[in-house]
């Protein structure tokens, strides 16, 4: 994934800000999207991996989280945090305030 973060976010970033998209809520399209592509088939290194390292084949493997991609799970994960902005943006209040950790 690392190489198509540092391959892809410079072209594609600009054009981004350009549309008027958050460069955050971007990052968040672009590695849910890349994550998607690393355990999928054609690609999927890491299903490739994962089916070596169980030893098991990617077939068995892909019977198996075939309703997860294609039953409306990660689709419809993607399409709300594509399109809404908000669920990408969010960010919960920090449990550490700067005060407490300088001992002030």
């Amino acid at each position: 994934m690392a190489p198509s973060i540092l391959i892809c976010t410079p072209i594609l970033l600009p054009v981004m800000v350009k549309f008027g998209v958050d460069p955050v809520h971007f990052g968040m399209i672009m590695l849910l999207n890349l994550g998607i592509g690393l355990c999928h088939p054609p690609v999927g290194s890491i299903l490739f991996v994962g089916c070596a390292v169980g030893r098991v084949t990617i077939e068995e493997v892909v019977r198996e989280i075939w309703p997860f991609y294609y039953g409306r799970h990660v689709f419809s994960l993607l399409m709300l945090v594509t399109y809404i902005p908000s669920i990408s943006l969010w960010a919960p209040p920090p449990a550490v305030t700067i005060e407490s950790q300088t001992g002030v």
